[in-house]
């Protein structure tokens, strides 16, 4: 119950709510777009239904992404004023370039996608859904830059004076290659998480007859999409995790409670261990039938590797930073990366099926109505690879500069901080509330519902008057 506990939970819940809209965002719209275009090609009603319904839902997730977003730029001021102190000089570039370019792009041509047609040429309005999907990801670079800077910090040097970090090459902020993997990463991973929205709530639709050729039309794209995108994904993870070897070795080993240096290293199918994670009780690894050396694969390609231990990085840690813990929490990065594996695993397996079940009179099928749960396979997969990113670099905020327990407000107490904690948790318990009832309400209302705009009435309206 202290301030630093109580600070890290309450940054962890509200960033942790707020990653449940990005991926969304970034991969539907997209779809949108797509669907938009196709429109204009084509003249097919069918597909301006599409956009208008699958708009509709990532306007409901796009509008309570920036509520929740908007809270943890305050939090730094509030609850990490000595992590902004320290940092500010580097992450204020990326985060300024986010908010005056790429989230002003996206806002402000979302509102002209969403009432500018039939007022703006159609050309017009085609870019500006293009727009918006260009300004996410843009936001989304710009973000991952910043953290990416946190994981692998490059460009920068230490006021002997004041003790703060100070940026002197932004090229190489910008070049990050931590920040590019991230992005990569995180955008396969928006795809992939819109693909399955789709998959299932056409699923929905498709199994209770209800706009069968339209949702067919919106099923087979968002199949395909998710194929590629989760392999996007699983390679993704295969090359972080390579740079993360050689870059945050306590956090590779951790992930797979590695407690001794080894050559060749064998991964780990199973390890218990005491709550701690500082403590191996028990374990199971591929060595025992018959598949040594697969964790020296991951991180270097090769089967006999040398993968440092636990152990051993403690060792070098507290000799290059002084006494201290510098194990994470292990617990927690050892379940949480394999959560994320096994589900992208399943969800490549999944939209192969999907895809080639589109070849057959798959509406007809009785698994059609069981599809909709796979909408929240993805959800669970983001959440559990960004926990291990965070908890991973542990006891680090910025790697190897600066301690979580140096980067809290000074003058907090705990009784300002349960306040808050338990006020941000009725808010966003309220708006979860509010957005799972808007979501339903409007995905399983079908497209005709997502037609009665303002933006479709308002001719009729004007011709009325006339």
């Amino acid at each position: 119950m202290d301030p630093i506990t109580l600070s890290r939970w309450q940054f962890g819940l509200t960033t942790v709510y707020h990653f449940l809209f990005v991926p969304l965002t970034l991969g539907l719209s997209w779809f949108v777009a797509y669907f938009q275009t196709r429109y204009y090609q084509t003249r097919d009603e069918a597909f301006r239904k599409m956009a208008k319904f699958w708009g509709k839902l990532f306007l409901i997730n796009f509008a309570i992404g920036v509520v929740t977003g908007i809270v943890q730029e305050f939090q730094f001021g509030m609850n990490w004023s000595e992590y902004s102190r320290y940092v500010g000089d580097i992450f204020g570039a990326p985060l300024a370039i986010e908010a005056l370019l790429a989230f002003f792009l996206e806002s402000t041509f979302l509102g002209v996608w969403i009432f500018g047609e039939r007022k703006v040429s159609e050309k017009a309005h085609l870019a500006s859904i293009w727009l918006v999907a260009i300004g996410s990801n843009l936001s989304a670079l710009w973000i991952l830059l910043a953290n990416g800077w946190m994981q692998h910090p490059v460009g920068y040097v230490i006021n002997e004076v004041t003790g703060r970090a100070e940026l002197v090459n932004f090229f190489a902020l910008v070049a990050n290659p931590k920040g590019w993997l991230f992005f990569w990463h995180t955008i396969a991973a928006g795809l992939a998480t819109a693909s399955f929205f789709i998959i299932g709530i056409s699923a929905y639709h498709i199994a209770r007859r209800q706009n069968v050729d339209l949702f067919k039309r919106s099923f087979l794209p968002a199949a395909i999409v998710g194929l590629i995108s989760s392999t996007l994904v699983f390679f993704g993870g295969h090359t972080n995790g390579q740079f993360m070897f050689e870059t945050q070795p306590m956090k590779f080993s951790a992930i797979e409670a590695h407690w001794e240096t080894s050559a060749p290293a064998d991964f780990s199918i199973l390890t218990i261990g005491d709550l701690s994670g500082k403590r191996e009780v028990w374990s199971f690894r591929t060595s025992q039938i018959g598949m040594p050396g697969v964790l020296s694969f991951l991180a270097c390609n090769n089967f006999e590797c040398k993968v440092r231990g636990v152990n051993d990085i403690q060792a070098e840690y507290e000799a290059l930073y002084g006494p201290g813990d510098y194990i994470p929490l292990m617990v927690v990065t050892y379940w949480t990366f394999r959560f994320m594996m096994t589900i992208g695993l399943l969800m490549m397996i999944l939209a192969f099926l999907f895809l080639l079940a589109t070849r057959g009179k798959y509406e007809n099928s009785k698994w059609m109505k069981w599809v909709p749960w796979t909408i929240a396979l993805p959800y669970i997969a983001n959440m559990s690879g960004w926990v291990l990113t965070e908890m991973g670099r542990q006891p680090w905020i910025v790697q190897g500069l600066l301690k979580v327990e140096d980067a809290v407000s000074p003058n907090l107490t705990t009784v300002d901080l349960l306040i808050s904690l338990i006020g941000y948790t009725v808010v966003y318990g309220t708006l979860a509330v509010a957005m799972v009832y808007l979501m339903k309400k409007y995905a399983t209302a079908g497209p005709e519902a997502a037609m009665h705009e303002s933006v479709d009435v308002a001719p009729a309206l004007v011709g009325a008057d006339d």
